[in-house]
């Protein structure tokens, strides 16, 4: 058993980049990749719900992870995310990246379907029974419907070694302390990352490990000099970026399937990129877009 967490710090979940006719559009998501890591990140995460990983099939997700994990060429360590309604595409698209070369996967719980405790800690365990590459769960009750709760991961990290962290993206301080309370505390190496951009300081100062948070797009900078204050010990200096951060969840209310938000965010801060987005997302109207960049000069991102 590995005594040191994996996939800690500031992993952007990075938006897939498309072309009007919906293909992925390898130069825009190419630069963005490139700028993601110039500012610093600690690893990327592909095809997670800002990736679009809903809108492809099997095929497409698997194009687009080899050609993630071949661009950064071991620059960063790569996360991509298998998972989804099906249990043998999971197992499929799972072991597809590990055959390209991932550092991790990234697996949603099913959503549709409610599943009982006992399906659902039989599904994760027989997905990473089916690599030897380190997996991370991702709890999104939101979307999913259905919560991973601290007593199941454990369960889970107590069944399969290469279980070794999650992205657990739920709008509550207490379920990211009972996280680390409960599973952190029996495995030091399993690595707690919030998916919301306003609760990586509390994830930190509750002993936590960063973030998975779709900011790390558009403003990767706000998020790694948090870190970086805090790894220092300057609180008061991480505290100032966690002002920020709290404001920008309010850009996610602009649409729903807020992917469109965040492609022209990315414009608006100085990528020059495609904001094109898979049904059933739709591009983001005036008004919208208006507002965005309203709230964005706000805050002095753009």
């Amino acid at each position: 058993m590995q005594q040191t967490a994996m996939f800690t710090g500031i992993i952007p979940p990075v938006s897939t980049i498309f072309t009007a006719e919906g293909q992925l559009d390898k130069q825009g998501t190419a630069a963005l990749i490139d700028d993601m890591i110039a500012a610093g990140v600690d690893g990327l995460f592909f095809l997670g719900s800002g990736g679009e990983f809903s809108q492809l099939n099997a095929e497409e997700r698997k194009a687009i992870a080899r050609f993630a994990i071949e661009h950064v060429d071991r620059r960063v360590p790569v996360l991509i995310g298998t998972g989804g309604t099906n249990a043998r595409e999971t197992v499929e698209l799972s072991q597809h990246a590990q055959q390209a070369g991932a550092d991790g996967i990234v697996v949603i719980n099913p959503y549709y379907w409610k599943v009982s405790e006992q399906n659902l800690v039989g599904y994760f365990q027989q997905v990473a029974d089916s690599v030897t590459l380190p997996v991370m769960l991702y709890n999104f009750p939101a979307l999913t419907g259905q919560d991973l709760t601290p007593a199941l991961v454990k369960t889970l990290v107590d069944s399969r070694q290469n279980i070794v962290g999650i992205k657990d993206t739920i709008d509550s301080v207490a379920h990211l302390r009972s996280m680390i309370q409960t599973v952190k505390a029996a495995h030091p190496h399993f690595t707690v990352l919030c998916g919301y951009d306003d609760h990586l300081f509390n994830t930190l100062l509750l002993g936590g490990d960063g973030a998975i948070s779709a900011s790390g797009n558009f403003a990767p900078q706000i998020s790694v000099k948090l870190l970086e204050a805090f790894r220092d010990g300057d609180l008061a200096l991480a505290a100032h970026y966690h002002q920020t951060l709290l404001q920008i969840p309010q850009i996610y209310q602009l649409d729903t399937p807020f992917v469109n938000v965040i492609k022209e965010a990315i414009v608006l801060c100085g990528r020059a990129v495609s904001t094109h987005v898979l049904p059933p997302a739709s591009p983001l109207d005036e008004a919208g877009k208006a507002r965005l960049k309203s709230i964005l000069q706000q805050l002095k991102l753009c």
